[in-house]
């Protein structure tokens, strides 16, 4: 009796472990491969090419839409990349390239924050700065059986479930100067804006209400305003009904695009990242080498 029971226990302790699909198991690269070919047919999704990079072993598939040019990558390059994400089943999705789902480090240290299958996938098949691809990671070179974030599953956004694997669009940024600027330019295309003028420095601003002051701002001008900073998607970050500092310790564009105005001057401002906070980002409010949006409303200066 023992014996049988002791038998039936094995076999139980089998089955439960034969139906998890751990990062570990052989047969997850078959699972992740069958999950991936289902939804590229389901999907419609046409071009994709499966990376044959070292013998066909990661599983990763790829698409180039357009192609960089200069020296593949190497993982001790800094790079910045702007991409979006969604899992297969659709439960999670992230598509805020204008701030969150920014990168800018060493390649080498992509898979500190982002799954290990990325990383691979710009050094192997995107290779190049300048490149846009699309990218499906397996589950077992993203997060594996464990998933990603907080709650249930079954909350939207909030969770990617274990043994999904990851639809990435990814742009890896050749010159950042130039990006930012064709950001800003399609902002104001899309918005249907107007009046804006671009100092030599690449800031965009616009003065809604000219000033009636006398005193001409400069970086060391201490001000007192109202101002609203939002991203390019139009979520404010910060907002201000009466803010008094020194314009020299406010971003370095903020300042390019008050130079010369006086008080009671409205003014919109469209910021290229490094004149922002730059490649560091500010906490986590702001990530790295993202572009900015303020109005301020300037009520006095002081010289």
């Amino acid at each position: 009796m023992k014996q049988t029971i002791f038998t039936l226990l094995v076999l139980i302790s089998i089955g439960l472990i034969s139906c998890r699909k751990d990062r570990n198991d052989p047969d997850i690269k078959q699972y992740d491969d069958t999950q991936i070919k289902n939804y590229i047919a389901a999907n419609s999704i046409t071009g994709m090419l499966r990376d044959t990079t070292d013998g066909d072993t990661t599983g990763i598939y790829y698409k180039i839409l357009s192609q960089g040019r200069g020296t593949p990558m190497d993982y001790s390059d800094q790079i910045s990349f702007v991409f979006t994400v969604r899992t297969l089943d659709g439960k999670f999705v992230s598509v805020d390239s204008l701030n969150t789902n920014h990168f800018y480090g060493y390649l080498g240290h992509v898979s500190n924050s982002l799954p290990k299958g990325l990383q691979t996938a710009i050094h192997n098949l995107i290779k190049y700065k300048g490149t846009a691809a699309r990218v499906i990671i397996p589950s077992h070179l993203a997060y594996g059986v464990n998933g990603y974030g907080s709650g249930s599953s079954s909350n939207a956004n909030t969770h990617i479930g274990g043994n999904q694997s990851l639809d990435y669009y990814i742009n890896v940024v050749s010159n950042q100067e130039l990006y930012d600027d064709a950001i800003i330019k399609n902002y104001i295309k899309t918005k249907g804006l107007t009046g804006f003028t671009k100092t030599a420095d690449g800031v965009y601003y616009k003065v809604g209400t000219p000033g009636t002051g006398t005193d001409e701002i400069t970086n060391d001008s201490y001000i007192t305003t109202a101002y609203t900073g939002k991203f390019l998607n139009d979520n404010i970050f910060d907002t201000q009904t009466s803010y008094s500092q020194t314009v020299g310790s406010l971003a370095t564009g903020v300042g390019k695009a008050l130079n010369g105005q006086t008080a009671g001057v409205v003014i919109s401002m469209i910021i290229p990242s490094r004149f922002g906070y730059g490649t560091a980002g500010s906490s986590t409010a702001i990530g790295p080498n993202v572009v900015l949006y303020f109005d301020f409303t300037i009520a006095t200066v002081s010289n």
